[in-house]
């Protein structure tokens, strides 16, 4: 970023508090990261998670605490993260599309206000459901309780449960006063912070020769491509064009023009992965957490341990899914290509009557390919580090996964800031002036 549009961005007033306020929120969600539930040995965790990294077996912990930002292990109030609240609402939106009732609700006036608080109510069942595994987990570890089982069971679902809903109250506010999508901004703040560790870990890890330097120069310079990849991807985009004819409003006429309606090659972004990566949370939480005392869950949570073969593959076919269930939700073809009627529009060569079926077929050729490369980056790294023998931490959060959100919420953050300075005529934070788009 030049810094004329460091200056500008400080310039502009509504930017400025908008930038700060959004930091005030993540070093809030960072402090309370580091702050443990009442009733928890700190020395005793450190010791049992130090013992299980040295023993190889930290993978699923691991993988609960990458999207917790570090707050898993630190039994923190924020330990189950933003991902229960992502969760509930996936279920919500599938729940409104499968029974009628719920959709008419949804449409009603103030009917998404409502569907929120369903939401809400939901999200609230789940971190109970959670917050109570995650006492048998604690029951699990030497020492690690320092009162009576139930005043502890009590105070961590309350505790844990509150710091969740707490969460969903700073995503909501920085979306609506900061910058950016404030949910994904929570994410991408726990996947930064926790890089300094990481680097430090794959510096020791070459120092004590458990690395070898050139397999961790070619999985590097793997990421600098798949980085430039996925910026490529996101920033392709379809042009529809729109030819639009004379018309009167009121006692003025409209002139004919033409425009396009930019349909981008992955319309979802990185959300498809931050779904797919909360719904398959859940069942590991629990499976691993119960499954000492359960044998069938031990043996599920063996065989869906992330990296495994069963796990790569369902990600990546929840990845595709969420890919065309958000375009739908986001883009309805129908609703699209009303619009363009009711304002006197027209897509050349294409009859009035057929455009719904036009849209909805390009849609599908754009969807398609755009949601099988978000699914490939997104395992790829995985399958090459598991073949190096990286640590688990380091490949956590060097994986496709998290350079895929942090890279889409990158790009979505800064096309904010541009939209700010260029409304209030700055050139933006490139040099061009805009984020460009690739023309597909």
């Amino acid at each position: 970023m030049a810094s004329n549009s460091i200056t500008d961005i400080l310039r502009v007033k509504e930017l400025r508090q908008r930038i700060l306020f959004t930091t005030l929120m993540l070093i809030i969600f960072r402090l309370g990261a580091a702050i443990p539930i009442p009733g928890i040995n700190i020395n005793a965790l450190k010791l049992y998670f130090m013992a299980q990294e040295g023993s190889g077996g930290i993978g699923i912990t691991e993988y609960l605490d990458f999207f917790a930002g570090g707050a898993f292990t630190n039994f923190s109030v924020f330990m189950l993260g933003i991902m229960p609240y992502i969760s509930t609402s996936i279920i919500m939106q599938l729940l409104v599309l499968v029974f009628p009732k719920l959709k008419k609700i949804s449409e009603e006036e103030g009917g998404r206000k409502k569907i929120q608080r369903y939401t809400r109510y939901g999200t609230v069942l789940v971190c109970l459901i959670q917050s109570y595994v995650v006492t048998v987990y604690a029951d699990q570890i030497p020492d690690a309780i320092t009162m009576a089982k139930l005043p502890y069971t009590l105070i961590a679902m309350l505790t844990v449960t509150t710091g969740t809903m707490f969460l969903m109250w700073i995503g909501e506010q920085i979306t609506q006063r900061g910058i950016g999508n404030g949910i994904s901004l929570l994410i991408f703040a726990g996947i930064v912070a926790r890089m300094p560790e990481a680097v430090i870990t794959l510096i020791r890890g070459v120092r004590e020769g458990q690395l070898n330097p050139v397999f961790v120069i070619i999985v590097l310079a793997m990421f600098v491509v798949i980085i430039a990849l996925v910026v490529y991807e996101q920033q392709g985009q379809r042009k529809i064009p729109v030819h639009y004819a004379k018309r009167v409003v009121g006692r003025r006429m409209y002139g004919a023009q033409s425009t396009y309606i930019p349909f981008k090659i992955n319309p979802s972004g990185v959300i498809p992965v931050i779904f797919a990566s909360s719904i398959l949370t859940f069942p590991i939480q629990i499976a691993s957490s119960l499954g000492p005392e359960i044998t069938w869950l031990a043996r599920f949570s063996y065989w869906i341990r992330p990296n495994g073969v069963p796990y790569l593959i369902i990600y990546t076919l929840l990845i595709i899914f969420f890919a065309y269930f958000y375009t739908q939700v986001t883009l309805n073809p129908i609703e699209i290509a009303r619009q363009i009627r009711e304002n006197g529009g027209s897509i050349p060569g294409i009859r009035s009557e057929k455009m719904e079926s036009h849209l909805t077929t390009i849609l599908n050729r754009i969807v398609l390919p755009g949601a099988l490369f978000l699914a490939f980056i997104a395992i790829i790294p995985s399958i090459v580090q598991r073949v190096f023998h990286f640590p688990a931490q380091v490949a956590m959060l060097m994986g496709g996964t998290s350079l895929l959100i942090m890279v889409g919420v990158d790009l979505d953050t800064m096309s904010q800031i541009e939209g700010h300075l260029r409304m209030h005529h700055h050139d933006g934070i490139v040099k061009k002036g805009r984020i460009r788009s690739r023309n597909l």
